[in-house]
């Protein structure tokens, strides 16, 4: 109890600018095709935030799981033309893109195996999540298909995956295998707990983060976002080689 009382407060600097990440690569900004924006208006105030910050693109990442979001390639490029219409008629100048965030199951495994063109996003990135509950199983056979067929493969906040904590030395093996490991800029603000907040300064420690995503799911996310700025470890993060400002 002591300790937590006396626990030294984290050092704020002057914010960092979120600007030299030029693109973000993961969010879920599509009205109702998901978990993230429900309608155009949150949607739109999403996108009006990321400019603010400083960003100029925003590839946008709806889920595609089998078992809850059945999306599909059509559903989410038609749900993008609509975002990007109503963007310029109000004026945004962010460039929008979409790609997805595809779910490690069976179907997913499947459309790898059978050759099916995903949705990509930059130089042919491919994102995918695992289960935050449990390892998955087949990985080694399925990154060397991604690779095989000129995938870049993208592993979304590998932080958040609790049975990697304490250690990078899965991200270590896939980024050998050719997987880019991708940080949601909220782990570091401890949003998901302190646990994921420690896995997170870790990776950043390690030199072990490619991509910085928000994983934006609803405008509270950028605010979070925006407060982050002053986060020692924020500033660490955005001096890695990221490849974010390649997807400009």
């Amino acid at each position: 109890m002591w300790n937590r009382l006396f626990r030294k407060k984290e050092t704020l600097l002057p914010p960092a600018d979120w600007g030299v990440l030029k693109a973000d690569m993961h969010s879920h900004l599509i009205p109702g095709i998901d978990d993230g924006s429900q309608n155009m208006d949150q949607t739109i105030a999403m996108l009006a935030k990321f400019e603010s910050l400083g960003y100029k693109k925003v590839v946008t990442t709806p889920h595609i799981m089998s078992d809850y979001f059945k999306n599909t390639p059509e559903i989410i490029l038609r749900g993008l033309k609509e975002v990007q219409e109503t963007a310029k008629k109000l004026g945004l100048k962010i460039q929008i893109e979409a790609a997805a965030e595809y779910y490690f199951d069976d179907a997913f495994i499947k459309s790898l195996q059978n050759k099916e063109e995903l949705l990509t996003f930059g130089d042919r990135f491919l994102l995918f999540e695992f289960s935050f509950h449990e390892p998955p199983g087949q990985t080694e056979a399925m990154v060397f298909e991604m690779v095989t067929q000129k995938y870049q493969p993208i592993l979304a906040h590998f932080e958040r995956y609790t049975y990697y904590l304490g250690s990078v030395d899965k991200a270590r093996e896939l980024r050998d295998r050719g997987v880019n490991i991708q940080m949601n800029i909220n782990s570091l603000t401890g949003h998901y707990g302190p646990a994921i907040k420690k896995q997170a300064e870790l990776l950043v420690d390690e030199k072990m983060v490619d991509f910085i995503g928000s994983d934006c799911h609803r405008i509270e996310h950028l605010m979070k976002i925006e407060q982050a700025a002053k986060l020692p470890y924020v500033h660490k993060a955005l001096e890695l080689p990221l490849k974010n400002a390649q997807l400009l």
